[in-house]
């Protein structure tokens, strides 16, 4: 499944590609817009984006247990070494030592990711924010040249700036449009 981004210019634009998408078979939990007018959004009845889109919780969330796994790992390897609690603690504590600091750094790190705005996001903040409307088209596979056809056609108005292979892959890079270089978000 790709996500395909385009940026439309107005809400009443936003309401025509809603409808065409819908129309093309594009079901409505496959297509979620990201605008500062929720309001509209929801007025329009057009679907707007989700916490996992616009959030960087889970991304931030996989880096503090990683984090929290090595940091897990050190310290139980520093408990083992220098056995405190003497030398009979089963495997099982320092097991547990691990897992307490991989669920603190998951922990850690969702509480930070929720702070922050979602990474893929970053470069299309100012458009967002000067009244824009994002489109996040998850296409199924085959669905995609069609889309891009039915946008071309339909809707010139309207911007494809990006494609994802998968949008809620935290580590997946952004492509431009006709696979250009990665797209960067700060």
């Amino acid at each position: 499944m790709k996500c395909l981004y385009y940026l439309s210019p107005s809400l009443d634009s936003a309401h025509t590609i809603s409808d065409d998408l819908h129309a093309a078979g594009v079901k409505d939990w496959c297509i979620h817009v990201i605008s500062k007018d929720e309001a509209g959004l929801r007025k329009q009845h057009i679907h707007s984006s989700n916490y996992v889109e616009t959030l960087d919780f889970l991304r931030s969330g996989i880096m503090g247990a990683s984090t929290g796994f090595i940091i897990g790992i050190g310290l139980a390897m520093l408990l083992g070494w220098l056995q405190p609690f003497g030398s009979n603690v089963p495997a099982i504590a320092y097991a547990g030592v691990v897992f307490a600091t991989t669920l603190f750094g998951a922990w850690e790190g969702g509480l930070i990711g929720v702070g922050n705005e979602n990474r893929k996001l970053a470069p299309f903040h100012q458009d967002i924010e000067s009244g824009k409307y994002l489109f996040l088209i998850y296409a199924r596979k085959g669905m995609g040249e069609t889309i891009k056809a039915m946008m071309r056609d339909r809707h010139p108005q309207s911007q494809h700036v990006a494609t994802d292979e998968h949008f809620m892959s935290p580590f997946s890079v952004l492509r431009r449009p006709e696979h250009g270089p990665p797209l960067t978000g700060g």
